[in-house]
C-alpha cells in the first residue's frame, strides 16, 4: 500500500529501486513505477540474501505486511502478519547485513495493539533498533487505496501520500531511531 507510493518518489529523486513481491502478478506494476521487480519470498532466507546481494542494495526498507484487502478480515490475518514482523524482519536484516547495506528502515505502528500482534511489533522494533536501524511508526493510513478511503480513522493517523513523502525523507536524510509518521 505505501510501498507503491514511495517507489516513484525515490525514482524521481534519481535512486535505483528494487521492489520485492512474492507475487509474479505484481512485477509489471512495480516495473511501471520505475522499480526493478524482485520476486522473492521473505521466508526464503537464502534466496533473499542472493536477491539483495545481486541488487547491491545500500539501503533496505521493510514495508512488508500480510494483511487482507478487507479490514474486517484483519483478525484472521494476525498470525501471518506477526510472522512477517518477526521472521520476515530477521531475514531482511540478515540479508541487509550480508550484503553490506548501510541503512535499514522498517514499518511499525504508532499505536499499541494487544496480544501476540503487539508482541510481534515489539520484536520487530527491538531487532531494528539493535542494528541502529530506523523504526517508522506510522499512524493509521487514510486516503485512496487504504482501509479509510472516504473518512479519517481516529488518531494516530496519517494521509497515505503524506506518509510516503515523509518516509522518503527519512530514508534520505539520515534519520535514526524511531521516527513518528503521524498528523
Amino acid at each position: 500500500m505505501i510501498g507503491i507510493r514511495i517507489i516513484p518518489l525515490l525514482v524521481s529523486a534519481g535512486h535505483e529501486v528494487a521492489a520485492m513481491t512474492r507475487s509474479p502478478d505484481k512485477a509489471k506494476p512495480l516495473q511501471a513505477l520505475g522499480a526493478k521487480p524482485v520476486i522473492c519470498n521473505v521466508y526464503d532466507a537464502n534466496a533473499l540474501v542472493e536477491e539483495v546481494r545481486g541488487f547491491g542494495a545500500q539501503a533496505v526498507m521493510h514495508q512488508l505486511t500480510d494483511l487482507p484487502d478487507d479490514a474486517s478480515r484483519i483478525p484472521e490475518f494476525g498470525p501471518a502478519n506477526s510472522r512477517i514482523r518477526r521472521e520476515g524482519t530477521r531475514n531482511l536484516i540478515a540479508a541487509a547485513q550480508a550484503t553490506g547495506a548501510t541503512r535499514f528502515l522498517a514499518q511499525s505502528l504508532a499505536w499499541s495493539i494487544a496480544g501476540d500482534g503487539g508482541a510481534a511489533v515489539d520484536d520487530l522494533e527491538r531487532a531494528v533498533l539493535a542494528i541502529d536501524g530506523v523504526v517508522l511508526r506510522y499512524g493509521q493510513f487514510y486516503g485512496p487505496g487504504t482501509y479509510f478511503e472516504d473518512s479519517k480513522p481516529p488518531p494516530p493517523r496519517v494521509q497515505i501520500d503524506e506518509a510516503a513523502q515523509r518516509t522518503a525523507v527519512a530514508l534520505l536524510d539520515g534519520s535514526a531511531g524511531v521516527v513518528m509518521i503521524t498528523e
